[in-house]
């Protein structure tokens, strides 16, 4: 009589292939291999694009001062826009000639805002253009605070350079620069205390 085979017998006579199974994961890393190989080239190309990105912006960067040319720009006096935010709003007026530099509401804007973060602010739209003292910059600001006053002369300053150049358009909007920020206090409410606090409410 033969003795029947056991399940681990079996096991056994499967696992009596090891030429095949090498093979099999000799087959599996040489996959995996091309696979990561695959990879390395797609992260290399894509690194590849990313520095092109960045020498380009560089180059535009570089060439910025070179698009302001005075000689062409529109024979005016001033370029006039209107910037707002909250419930701020400042009227600015950018001259090509004469007298540079920022005044608001008849101040140098340095004395006007004391705080430099304001400063900063105001100042922004110049720097990313590398122009900071080519144009002149006259400011009539009114309404809220002095943050909001600060952003809404930038709205405005931001607006003058596209009246005075359509392509600064492109990389003005790209900083957000050119958006009209309307978030403000929502006002508020009859029977509550604010817009949305209502008064406090006692069981007994």
């Amino acid at each position: 009589m033969k003795e029947q085979d056991t399940p681990i017998k079996k096991v056994k006579k499967i696992n009596k292939k090891p030429k095949e199974i090498k093979e099999v994961k000799e087959v599996k890393k040489e996959v995996l291999k091309q696979v990561l190989k695959q990879n390395v080239v797609l992260e290399e190309k894509a690194k590849q694009k990313e520095e092109i990105k960045k020498v380009s912006e560089e180059i535009a960067q570089e060439t910025m001062e070179d698009e302001i040319d005075l000689r062409n720009v529109p024979k005016k006096k001033y370029f006039e826009t209107v910037g707002r935010r909250k419930t701020a709003t400042a009227r600015i007026r950018l001259f090509t000639q004469g007298k540079k530099g920022i005044e608001v509401n008849q101040k140098n804007f340095m004395d006007y805002f004391a705080s430099e973060t304001e400063q900063k602010i105001v100042f922004s739209p110049l720097e990313k253009l590398k122009c900071p003292q080519k144009f002149g910059f006259v400011v009539f600001v009114k309404g809220g605070g002095k943050s909001a006053q600060a952003e809404a002369i930038r709205h405005g300053i931001s607006r003058a350079f596209v009246l005075l150049n359509p392509l600064f358009k492109k990389r003005l909007k790209k900083f957000g620069y050119l958006t009209r920020d309307s978030r403000m206090v929502e006002r508020k409410k009859p029977g509550l205390n604010k817009a949305r606090r209502a008064p406090q409410w006692s069981k007994r």
